[in-house]
């Protein structure tokens, strides 16, 4: 509980033993990022804690046309890798923001599993249970947390992602649910939850407007943040 960012500049993200900084650099002052680093390194040894240099990774979001050189920052001496993108709480970030390393990986992983969806129709289980393993073992997969990412993804990765989709539907011999339909079930369903919980940060993003039937759309100026899915809740929300 007192691992915390010291700076309202940054962010410490924890989930079960991941710890992630989350730094916002204004002017090319790094200062604020670096001690905090430095403090969450400190912490972990008044803690008896251990960080693993060799797994911990850096990566840059910078869209600015002229880049500063960045010094790597260093735990204990030792240098941190940068990267261009990493697996975040399962999913694959980018340094550019864009989904096609996440959706590549997502697509290898789900057609490794079409070999064993392949393997129990030749053993000739059931198309119930065929499609059983469909949910369980490839949806799942190609649907982890899709209302994160799906949203950004470009036509041709939906496309690959659908694709997998379309030989399953081959092999079981009946219709499976489109990404594109999980995907707009799963984005009114997260905004459901939100609308109904008034503590949660993101419930002032859905405000109704007078008239009570549809909710104030959110202004962006990029289609990246048009297409994330606070945006594209709201639009479903509407024409719903």
């Amino acid at each position: 509980y007192d691992c915390t960012a010291t700076n309202s500049s940054n962010i410490i993200v924890k989930f079960a033993d991941d710890t992630t900084v989350v730094g916002l650099i204004t002017n090319g002052d790094e200062t604020a990022y670096r001690e905090e680093v430095s403090a969450l390194t400190h912490w972990c040894q008044d803690n008896h804690l251990t960080l693993n240099v060799a797994k911990t990774k850096e990566l840059i979001v910078d869209f600015r046309r002229c880049r500063e050189v960045h010094t790597p920052i260093t735990i204990n001496g030792a240098a941190v890798e940068r990267v261009s993108s990493f697996r975040f709480l399962g999913v694959h970030l980018a340094e550019d923001l864009t989904w096609s390393v996440h959706t590549n990986k997502t697509v290898k992983k789900a057609q490794q599993r079409l070999f064993f969806l392949r393997r129990l129709k030749r053993f000739g289980m059931s198309p119930r249970i065929l499609r059983t393993f469909y949910h369980c073992a490839i949806e799942s997969i190609l649907t982890g947390c899709i209302t994160t990412w799906y949203g950004n993804s470009t036509a041709y990765n939906c496309k690959a992602l659908q694709r997998v989709v379309r030989c399953s539907e081959r092999i079981i011999g009946g219709e499976l649910p489109s990404l594109q339909d999980i995907y707009r079930k799963r984005c009114l369903r997260k905004a459901g939850r939100i609308i109904k919980d008034s503590s949660h940060p993101s419930h002032k993003l859905f405000r109704l407007l007078p008239s009570g039937r549809r909710f104030c759309s959110i202004r962006s100026r990029t289609s990246r943040l048009r297409d994330s899915f606070f945006h594209q809740a709201i639009r479903l929300l509407n024409t719903s």
